[in-house]
Parts: structure tokens; sequence; C-alpha cells
């Protein structure tokens, strides 16, 4: 009798622990989901996205209207906000008199402008408005941000599956002899040069699956890929996944972490797609699902 209640009270204390860890797992799910959608939310995420506009050699005429290059939003009030001249990746800011413009916290009036290749770019405020400049593959434009952009104002919130350990895997992980350079395709019908270490192993439902991840510099993977589930419930292009640097040979994916690329909130972004390779033939039914507009 003794010995049937100490098995009785084991069962029950690693139920209890099991549970517990269930538990905690959850909540931190939950919290990741939130910090993702409070970064999604603020002031400069990509809720505020509110145009991308490619320069010509030569003028471009920046202002709040049809009739200009680089487009404001109707925020801006001045009408004509001045003048980009670009030329052989080098863009030169002259602003309108009279118009209220600061970088990095001070007035300008004229600025060279700093594109996001390596790093920090130049960005010119106006009101509720930042834009700068980015360089994707050999074109340069001007990246637009509205802090009461309409995206932002009306966010409906994201969506997500419950929650359900049994998509966390552990992957194997076996690494090219030296990292690849892989053609990632885009959004704007070209390829982004990326590096890939390996390829990542893994079962799903008893069958195995492979995803080839890149290197985003420091050791993080980067997985961008598309399932069977995006014919119905999730983002048509695909989703974004990160996975910790491998340990010993394996790596954890997490698909409650799956979540939507940029393009699923604003136009104006200019996403990889999944490579070659990456699309898999089962339902992921798990991370985040289509945002409803």
């Amino acid at each position: 009798m003794k010995k049937s209640f100490g098995i009785f009270l084991a069962i029950g204390f690693v139920s209890l622990i099991s549970a517990q860890g269930q538990t905690d797992y959850v909540k931190a799910i939950e919290k990741w989901r939130s910090d993702t959608e409070t970064n999604l939310k603020k002031e400069t995420g990509w809720l505020t996205v509110a145009g991308l506009f490619w320069l010509k050699d030569g003028l471009n005429n920046v202002g709040a209207g049809e009739n200009f290059d680089v487009r404001l939003t109707s925020n801006f009030k001045q009408g004509k906000f001045g003048e980009i001249q670009f030329r052989n990746g080098a863009a030169a800011l002259q602003v309108e008199k009279g118009v209220d413009a600061q970088s990095d916290g001070k007035n300008i009036s004229a600025i060279d402008l700093v594109s996001d290749e390596k790093g920090k770019p130049t960005e010119i405020r106006t009101g509720t408005q930042t834009f700068y400049l980015i360089r994707r593959e050999d074109r340069f434009g001007i990246r637009l941000k509205d802090s009461n952009s309409e995206a932002r104002r009306n966010f409906k919130g994201q969506h997500w599956f419950p929650i359900d350990e049994a998509w966390k895997v552990t992957a194997r992980f076996e690494a090219f002899p030296e990292p690849k350079e892989v053609m990632v395709p885009n959004v704007l019908g070209g390829n982004f040069k990326m590096k890939s270490p390996g390829m990542l192993k893994f079962a799903l439902k008893g069958k195995e699956y492979s995803l080839q991840p890149v290197d985003e510099g420091d050791g993080t993977l980067f997985i961008i890929f598309k399932d069977k589930s995006s014919e119905s419930e999730t983002y048509k292009s695909g989703r974004f996944l990160y996975a910790d640097k491998p340990v010993n040979g394996e790596a954890v994916l997490d698909f409650n972490k799956a979540e939507n690329p940029p393009c699923a909130f604003t136009p104006f972004a200019t996403c990889p797609l999944p490579p070659p390779g990456n699309s898999l033939e089962v339902e992921i039914k798990a991370g985040e699902k289509r945002y409803d507009h």
C-alpha cells in the first residue's frame, strides 16, 4: 500500500512539473508575441512606412502631392519640401526656404544623404514624417515613414494560431565547409545575395523536411519559408522564423514564433521571399496568421 501511494505521489509530482513547464512555455511565447506587436506599433515600426520612391539621376522633387517624385503624406501641409540631387549613388538634399526640417535633432537646410547599406542612414524629419535613403541591389530610393499613418492609426492587431509546443522541434544542423552565397528572391523582382551556413533537417508529423537558413551576421539563423497553410490561412508569400546559433550540431525551430514579413503590413517594404527548396509540403498551423487589414 505504501509503495503504491509513493508511486502515485511520484506520478503526481512529475505531472505537476510538466504542467508548470507547459505554462511557463505558453507565457514565454505570449510575451514574445506581445513584444512583437509592440515593436510593430511603435513610432518607427513597419506600420508607419508610408512610401518608397526610387530616385532617378538628376533632380528629384520632394513634397506632398502627385506632381512630386518623392511624395510626402498629406500630413505635410506646405506643398514643396525640397529637392534631392542624385547621381552615381550620391544624394544631396536641399530644403525649401521656410520649411522646418531636422536631422539628428538639428535644423537643416541642406545635407548629404548617407544610405542604409552600411548601417544607420541619414534621417530627415519634418512633423510626423521621417525619410531616408536606402539601397537595394543597384537601386537607390527614399523610404518614407509617418508616425500618424493610416495603417498605424487603423491597426487591428496581429492574429496567431493557438500555442502548441508540438510545433517546437529540434533540427540537425549540417554545416557547409564554408558559408555559401545564395540568391534569395525578393518582392522587387530581383535577388538579394545572402550567406547560408548550412542546412536544417527536422521531422514534422513523422516526415523529414529541410530548410536553408541565412546568417544575418551574428550567428542567428534567419529562415524564410513557405508551407501549405499559405494557401488559406497564413501570408501567401511566406513567413519568417529566427533560430539561435546552433549548438553541438542542433538548432531549435519554434514555429509558434513564425511571423509575417513586413510586406504583410505595408506595400512599401522590400521583403525577401523563400529561396528555392524552402517551400514545405506540410501545413504548419503555428505562429502568425494572415493580417486582416
